[in-house]
């Protein structure tokens, strides 16, 4: 009988914050729980550097190039059901360019552009009290050097 305990491990997410114009790039997802806005965000896949994967997970989900250039934030946030623990590493980002004829990942309903206002009147409608609690972050200016993070090939 195997009695060794199964090691808990929190998934590990990142986001992308794009601001332009006073607006911060968001999508419309379909969760369990209905539509739900969130960042560009998603999971990190193998081998694939957090940064990488913030760019890509922009893409996919919204059609947009970005660059992130600084680490906002690292956040820890258990679901309320308490199966699931995300790390979150959110990523202040440049926008590029826009492919808007590319097709967006499955779930994505549309990628939207919305102000602060915006964003706090829909908070009932957040994937996590981290969508709010990032951009509120960026907004304050919380930035750290990409070099926080080391990456080995």
């Amino acid at each position: 009988m195997n009695t060794q305990k199964t090691r808990w491990k929190p998934s590990v997410t990142v986001a992308a914050l794009v601001e332009r114009g006073g607006r911060f790039l968001v999508v419309e997802e379909e969760t369990s729980a209905g539509l739900r806005f969130n960042q560009p965000a998603g999971h990190m896949d193998e081998g694939e550097s957090l940064v990488a994967a913030c760019a890509r997970e922009a893409l996919e989900e919204t059609g947009c190039h970005v660059t992130p250039r600084a680490l906002v934030g690292v956040y820890q946030w258990t679901v309320p059901a308490g199966d699931i623990t995300y790390l979150r590493f959110a990523f202040d980002c440049q926008l590029d360019q826009v492919e808007a004829d590319r097709p967006l990942d499955d779930g994505i309903v549309a990628a939207h552009w919305m102000t602060l206002d915006e964003l706090k009147a829909t908070r009932e409608r957040h994937r996590s009290p981290l969508v709010l609690q990032c951009v509120e972050d960026w907004l304050a200016g919380r930035r750290m050097p990409l070099d926080t993070i080391t990456h080995y090939d």
